[in-house]
């Protein structure tokens, strides 16, 4: 037992990676390394990316899947860490079968929304409209959802203490600098983040009592044995118990 105790204090050194953020990350990979890396550029446009033309053909599934789609390495990168620091400390606080509710739900409206703001843009010739791709809409959505419910007045951003409302705002200016991100649909997550934040849309809400009887079915009891990640209960009593004793 000694001989084992300093690996163990090693062990639990290393930061709790949330069981459905580490799998959103992994899908990133999945989908998009094999394009990266593999593949001779120019690449040819995912047909998981969100498009238009392909939604009239009924392929709906790019609702959701475009948001495990990258173009190039870096956007990747940024992508893994977007994913890490956002929707880790969103699982964290709603647990991991919401988590997963909500990632579906913000990633459809986002699109519908960037879809319709992209239709306009279309009609009226404004220009043409980067495409949506990766998780950058959803995760301000997330941050959106956590800035209005958040207890703390203010957050240190970029070495500066500044309200936390702003947090988002701020993160949203500097999501310029990742490569062929695109802006408007940052823009549409981070609005309906704080419109289901303001406004606790209860009528697409998932209740504890539901995400408790998901986290014994499939997949989600299998995630729990999982002991290198942390699988986050849907009970919100055993959350705040675990939250205490850290």
């Amino acid at each position: 037992m000694a001989a084992s105790e300093p690996g163990y204090r090693s062990w639990s050194l290393c930061p709790e990676v949330p069981s459905a953020t580490f799998f959103t990350a992994l899908l990133s990979l999945l989908v998009s390394g094999p394009r990266l890396f593999l593949l001779q550029p120019p690449l040819a446009p995912s047909g998981l990316s969100l498009r238009s033309e392909a939604l009239r053909n009924w392929q709906v599934y790019r609702l959701v899947t475009y948001i495990f789609v990258y173009e190039n390495p870096v956007s990747l990168l940024c992508g893994a860490i977007i994913i890490w620091r956002f929707a880790g400390n969103f699982e964290r606080t709603v647990g991991t079968v919401r988590h997963c509710f909500f990632t579906v739900i913000f990633a459809i409206f986002s699109a519908i929304i960037f879809l319709s703001f992209e239709a306009v843009s279309s009609l009226s010739k404004l220009g043409e409209v980067e495409d949506a791709r990766g998780f950058t809409p959803v995760a301000f959505a997330m941050l959106g959802v956590n800035s209005v419910r958040s207890r703390m007045r203010r957050a240190l951003v970029f070495g500066m203490v500044v309200p936390s409302m702003l947090v988002p705002w701020l993160l949203l200016c500097a999501s310029w600098l990742i490569p062929q991100t695109s802006f408007l649909s940052n823009v549409c997550g981070l609005g309906i983040g704080l419109t289901y934040g303001l406004t606790y849309c209860y009528s697409i809400d998932l209740s504890e009592r539901v995400a408790l009887k998901l986290d014994q079915k499939f997949p989600f009891s299998l995630m729990r044995r999982i002991s290198v990640l942390k699988y986050i209960s849907g009970s919100s009593a055993e959350r705040r118990a675990a939250h205490s004793r850290k």
